[in-house]
């Protein structure tokens, strides 16, 4: 294996285990056991476990958002790009091993000093709210920058609340629930 495929190969093993059984029960050795590979490897790729984990947050992170990107421009300019997110997580859901959110998932492990971590979080976070913004802008005429914060952000809180709980319920309900709440953000608008 090539050094980037085999640095991809230990992002995706560790991920896979982060994301099923948890970043803080994940042990360096089972990764490297997941990997097969050497732990002078793994070191000479990530200097510590927690790079590993920012690496498989940001690599999840850069596949959703290209995703939600791909699934936003399938749809016609109306509310069925605004409602694409929605579609996306179902679709999320219906795939095997769905557990929530992954960033949500690891942020719940982390202990106050695990700062770098977290920031890399809200980064991911605040990128997504700014690209619903985005999409808000360019689907909603003559919006001003307040309506559009108060749409996109109801939207992104929408989604968080229905990944949380359709994880929790191990039942799709919540996202055609908030989905449905999520069109009433914009009914009185001009789309």
């Amino acid at each position: 294996m090539q050094r980037n495929e085999l640095h991809e190969h230990i992002i995706s093993s560790a991920g896979n285990l982060f994301y099923s059984q948890g970043y803080n029960s994940t042990g360096i050795n089972e990764i490297i056991a997941k990997c097969d590979i050497a732990k002078a490897t793994l070191y000479s790729h990530f200097k510590s476990k927690e790079d590993i984990c920012i690496a498989y947050l940001n690599q999840r992170h850069s596949v959703f958002m290209n995703r939600f990107k791909s699934y936003v421009d399938q749809r016609d300019e109306s509310k069925y790009q605004l409602l694409a997110i929605f579609d996306l997580l179902r679709d999320m859901y219906l795939e095997e091993n769905f557990q929530g959110c992954w960033a949500l998932k690891t942020l719940g492990e982390l202990s106050p000093d695990q700062t770098n971590i977290l920031k890399v979080i809200q980064q991911q976070k605040k990128e997504l709210l700014l690209y619903l913004g985005e999409v808000v802008g360019d689907t909603i005429s003559n919006l001003s920058k307040a309506e559009t914060e108060k749409i996109s952000g109801g939207l992104y809180l929408l989604y968080e609340s229905a990944v949380t709980e359709s994880h929790l319920f191990k039942n799709d309900w919540p996202i055609f629930m908030a989905k449905s709440i999520a069109s009433s953000l914009f009914i009185d608008t001009e789309l």
